[in-house]
């Protein structure tokens, strides 16, 4: 799948901003931006709902949205919002997706029974899909996503309202679906989630900002990420939070974590421990791993003082 200069425009607003996109085969692709970041209007005019106002889209060979009617029988989409029917039962809420699909008659029986087994719903396929938990209508949703047996999967914020152990089960789904051949598209706004994606990228403001592996954009950060132990980890954060050198600073626990802006010159860990000794506080300073959050803050941040600066 393949984007080049993705452009949404709603009146005078710009949800999506020339975004170059190429997902490769069976990947579990992440985009990863805060609400209204631009994701779900991306994953619209990829999968061909939405017509882009500037741009080309190349998905599984197809042109979009020219095209998006013969693609629509290749690709799953799932929503974050559980949209299906309440008030029939799991069986039945796949047995209507298998029909709107289009799965043969002939092939319908054994494919709802298929799924059945391999989502664990053997014991609930009578059940109403209105009386299950959250967890278990976002399975049953992801099961009617892939009745067909697509080729590529979108997913909208699958996960945003499920506990952490229904989640780590349905990306355990995904995965299964990668290592037999399905490209998936995942928007999300967790990070952990983003974490677990073989490529991600960062949307803001409707400009992608990032993209990489997980390994190389938090690579990007070496030597900027530390972590600062105090007796009065607040008044430290005051005496950080506005020092231009300083990027983001968070309270995590007893302990912060800062992110420096890039160094021309020196090291960050001496700056930083310069800053705190001028500030008349003590504390100890050691260098962190970066992780995504941090890349989150950096490119979010980064972008941001560029459109002030251009301002």
């Amino acid at each position: 799948m393949r984007a080049r200069g993705l452009t949404k425009r709603f009146g005078e607003f710009t949800a999506v901003d020339h975004v170059d996109l190429q997902v490769p085969a069976k990947h579990v692709y992440g985009f990863l931006g805060p609400n209204g970041s631009g994701k779900s209007t991306t994953i619209r005019m990829l999968c061909g709902l939405l017509t882009p106002t500037e741009g080309d889209i190349d998905v599984l060979g197809l042109r979009i949205p020219e095209q998006a009617e013969q693609l629509r029988s290749r690709i799953g989409y799932m929503t974050q919002k559980f949209s299906l029917f309440e008030d029939l039962s799991v069986r039945e809420n796949l047995e209507f997706m298998a029909a709107v699909q289009g799965v043969p008659k002939a092939k319908m029986k054994g494919r709802v029974d298929e799924l059945i087994e391999q989502y664990h719903f053997s014991d609930r396929q009578k059940q109403l899909a209105g009386t299950m938990s959250g967890g278990q209508k976002q399975r049953l949703a992801l099961a009617c996503a892939v009745i067909q047996d697509p080729e590529l999967l979108f997913l909208d914020e699958p996960t945003s309202a499920v506990d952490p152990e229904s989640r780590r089960d349905f990306w355990e789904k995904l995965f299964e679906l990668a290592d037999a051949g399905t490209t998936l598209l995942v928007s999300t706004h967790l990070m952990d989630e983003a974490e677990r994606c073989h490529r991600l990228a960062i949307l803001n403001h409707g400009v992608l900002v990032a993209d990489g592996t997980p390994a190389e954009l938090t690579g990007k950060l070496e030597g900027r990420a530390f972590v600062v132990e105090s007796t009065d980890p607040r008044r430290v954060q005051k005496a950080l939070v506005d020092q231009p050198a300083v990027l983001g600073v968070a309270q995590v626990g007893n302990v912060l974590r800062v992110l420096m802006q890039p160094q021309e010159q020196g090291d960050g860990l001496g700056q930083l421990k310069q800053i705190i000794g001028k500030s008349g506080l003590q504390a100890q300073v050691q260098a962190a791993e970066p992780n995504l959050e941090d890349v989150f803050v950096a490119v979010t941040r980064q972008a941001g003082q560029r459109e002030d600066q251009a301002a």
